[in-house]
């Protein structure tokens, strides 16, 4: 099974579900943007990685815009080279429109962290030789407001629903990569990878995640990350 078949499925399986409020509005860039995510698969997954990197899902101009995980634009398009056709989300909050590579607007998360997979690896097939890096979920949930709201702060029963789907695309996912370790950036990530992968024997560890609500990520990210790297007995 590739990961271009289980993101497939994955895509099939989430169109089940259903959001009640706070939730108004929901993105999913695998299937709106999944040219480029299709080039970032081919181009850049390889089986046997050092690490998977997991993230918790898309930010509104990262991934939402590109398709890649955390894909700050400006990174995604000139420095891994990625480009493809970016079409419209169904329904599209007003406050959120979905530009594509047009977007001008700056993920923070993402220009952290590719920023510094480029900086210290310098080519992307470099740091691709070693590490890929997948998102948890692919949905975007949005508040009636614009107001970004993360998986989890879903309702029980939806997140129930949610991380069901999303663990099963998570273990073929890792099952088809077989990565050496998996390392959760940021504690939502580490969590859902020891309840979903916890059983197949793989070293599980966290790097701070990115995001610029973290006072300890601001104060430098990148050295934490490596840090945290060198903690899990992996060497930059």
């Amino acid at each position: 099974m590739s990961l271009l078949t289980i993101t497939k499925k994955l895509v099939k399986d989430l169109k089940k579900l259903e959001f009640e409020h706070p939730v108004a509005y929901v993105y999913n860039p695998l299937e709106y943007a999944i040219e480029p995510h299709r080039n970032y698969i081919e181009r850049f997954a390889n089986p046997g990685c050092e690490a998977i990197l997991l993230g918790m899902n898309p930010g509104p101009f990262g991934m939402a815009q590109t398709g890649v995980p955390f894909g700050e634009v400006s990174l995604v398009r000139d420095w891994m080279q990625i480009n493809g056709k970016v079409k419209k989300p169904k329904d599209e909050h007003p406050k959120r429109p979905i530009l594509g590579f047009d977007c001008q607007r700056s993920e923070v998360s993402g220009r952290r962290l590719w920023g510094w997979a480029k900086d210290t690896f310098g080519k992307p097939d470099a740091f691709f030789k070693r590490f890929y890096i997948v998102n948890y979920c692919p949905l975007v949930f949005m508040e009636e407001s614009g107001k970004n709201l993360t998986p989890d702060k879903l309702k029980a029963h939806e997140r129930k629903e949610l991380y069901e789907i999303c663990d099963a695309a998570l273990r073929k996912t890792v099952k088809f990569m077989e990565p050496k370790n998996i390392i959760g950036v940021g504690n939502f990530a580490e969590k859902r990878a020891q309840d979903t992968l916890g059983d197949l024997g793989i070293p599980i560890a966290k790097i701070l995640h990115p995001s610029p609500q973290s006072p300890a990520a601001n104060k430098g990210w990148a050295e934490a990350a490596m840090k945290d790297f060198s903690k899990a007995g992996i060497k930059i």
